[in-house]
């Protein structure tokens, strides 16, 4: 006798989606983790470069007291996240910034265009002699060139066969 058993059979692949949904969680986690190790390893490790003066200001020095905020501007390690922070953000804009100049290299890249080294060496030329170059390559990089060409033939073509006043 066979023994019916009721247990659901699961559908194929959940295994696997399970597996890469507990891959990606744990991935998350491990770079969540690593980023704020290191923040405050380069906080602890900057705020030894630096030293806050002037810790042992008399309390009659300041209106209501010895304000709270003044311990935490006193730290050191504070004082390292803010430069860790502050070196960061400037990182941060200057990746921006570049990634903003190079626009024209991305699109031509982008749309496989035969004008990808001549928007590359004029982004080149625009960032070390003149931003006029740039902009070129921004004109060279985003100009739809199959719609130029049709238009440019068109002239020439009504050029060569114009239309008469006696044909209209």
């Amino acid at each position: 006798m066979s023994s019916n058993t009721n247990l659901p059979i699961s559908p194929p692949g959940t295994e696997t989606k399970l597996k890469r949904i507990a891959a990606t969680f744990f991935s998350s986690v491990f770079k969540i983790a690593f980023a704020l190790f290191t923040l405050v390893g380069a906080s602890v490790l900057l705020s030894k470069l630096g030293t806050v003066h002037g810790k042992d200001l008399p309390e009659e020095y300041f209106s209501n007291g010895y304000p709270s905020i003044l311990r935490l501007l006193d730290s050191e390690v504070f004082m390292g996240f803010i430069f860790f922070v502050t070196v960061a953000i400037l990182v941060y804009v200057v990746y921006l910034l570049w990634q903003l100049h190079e626009v024209a290299v991305h699109r031509a890249a982008k749309m496989s265009s035969a004008h990808t080294q001549i928007v590359f060496a004029l982004s080149l030329c625009g960032l070390f002699i003149d931003k006029t170059w740039w902009v070129l390559a921004i004109i060279i990089a985003f100009a739809r060139w199959d719609v130029l060409a049709a238009e440019v033939s068109n002239i020439i073509r009504n050029g060569r066969h114009p239309i008469s006043k006696s044909e209209e």
